[in-house]
């Protein structure tokens, strides 16, 4: 780690997360802690941040989930992303695919990577920002809340009419930052829970609806 954890936060985010920038002080000693005990922290340090690629005053849509794939090859710091030409896919990402097909009538553009999302301001968020590797849920008591309570609250103060969607029980806590009519509750896309609820909620053209009823751009998704 060849600098601080806050050093890895985008220049557009360093003043809006100034208040829990000893909160990221804390979580870079726990990432410390983790390696110095022989444990394997996902995603790399350098992309911790990753999904703070989109300035908080041009986030339209925010997707939250859970917290990273628990697997180094997998998780590359953007909630549900994966590296260009992972094979097999996530589970959960396959399903992502499937309800877009479903959902819209025609397969995805998108690459697995999602950045095409990024670069239409979509916010790939989950609640804990890291992971060990082998164990989903690892650090879900460390205080990542904290900080993606902020990101979130910071993305409302800029853009008050964003679109959010909610992704499991995790995600779901967060509801009361997003204006009600404009949050999309679901299960979350992993194979665990997919059949019960996210599979046919249809939240690729919900979303859409909301941004175009607002003189937006739909997401191509």
């Amino acid at each position: 780690m060849s600098a601080s954890l806050w050093a890895h936060v985008p220049q557009a985010w360093r003043e809006p997360l100034a208040s829990v920038q000893e909160t990221v002080a804390t979580l870079d000693g726990l990432i410390s802690s983790e390696i110095a005990s022989g444990f394997e922290v996902v995603p790399n340090y350098e992309s911790i941040f990753a999904s703070l690629e989109v300035d908080p005053k041009n986030v339209r849509l925010v997707i939250l989930g859970q917290d990273p794939y628990p697997n180094t090859k997998h998780a590359i710091g953007l909630a549900f992303a994966t590296p260009t030409d992972t094979k097999p896919l996530p589970g959960s990402l396959r399903n992502i695919f499937k309800e877009i097909a479903s959902d819209t009538g025609a397969n995805s553009k998108a690459d697995v990577n999602l950045k095409s999302w990024i670069s239409q301001d979509v916010l790939l968020l989950n609640t804990s920002l890291t992971t060990r590797h082998g164990q989903s849920g690892a650090h879900a008591n460390w205080p990542w809340s904290e900080v993606t309570d902020q990101i979130m609250q910071t993305v409302t103060s800029n853009n008050p009419e964003v679109v959010a969607l909610l992704w499991g029980k995790s995600a779901q806590e967060y509801a009361h930052l997003f204006q009600s009519h404009l949050a999309i509750s679901t299960a979350h896309p992993s194979p665990l829970s997919a059949s019960r609820g996210f599979l046919g909620s249809k939240p690729f053209t919900k979303a859409n609806e909301m941004l175009l009823a607002q003189g937006g751009k739909p997401i191509a998704w």
